[in-house]
């Protein structure tokens, strides 16, 4: 299955975003990076990349983010995986880590999973 890791400034956050795409896909590969190493708000490489570690596999690993440095920070670390399959998708934080773990907990590969994240930006909520 494709790993999913969830990047955001908020420790909170990206736990929750985890937690709520695990009501969708229990059994997908997706964990949270979020906050510094002492709770506070911003984005840290070693928790990004230890994430990257905790879910790779041959399939890939697939990366959401929410915004500014958790980008760049994201950015970095996977420059510096360059043996490994990792990519960032550009899609709504939420929506995109709920498709991905469905589409993860249902064998999609990691072309799937991004077209599909992405394709949530398109979903009117109203």
């Amino acid at each position: 299955m494709v790993g999913i890791v969830i990047v955001s400034h908020s420790k909170k956050l990206a736990e929750s975003v985890v937690e709520l795409a695990k009501m969708m896909a229990d059994d997908a590969p997706i964990v949270a990076a979020g906050g510094l190493e002492d709770g506070t708000f911003g984005t840290s490489y070693e928790k990004i990349s230890a994430a990257i570690k905790s879910v790779y596999s041959d399939d890939g690993v697939v990366i959401l983010m929410d915004m500014g440095s958790a980008v760049m920070t994201t950015e970095m670390v996977i420059e510096d995986m360059t043996d490994k399959n990792v990519k960032m998708i550009d899609c709504p934080l939420v929506e995109g880590a709920v498709v991905a773990a469905i589409g993860s907990s249902s064998k999609q590969n990691m072309e799937e999973i991004i077209e599909a994240a992405m394709d949530a930006a398109k979903e009117k909520k109203l």
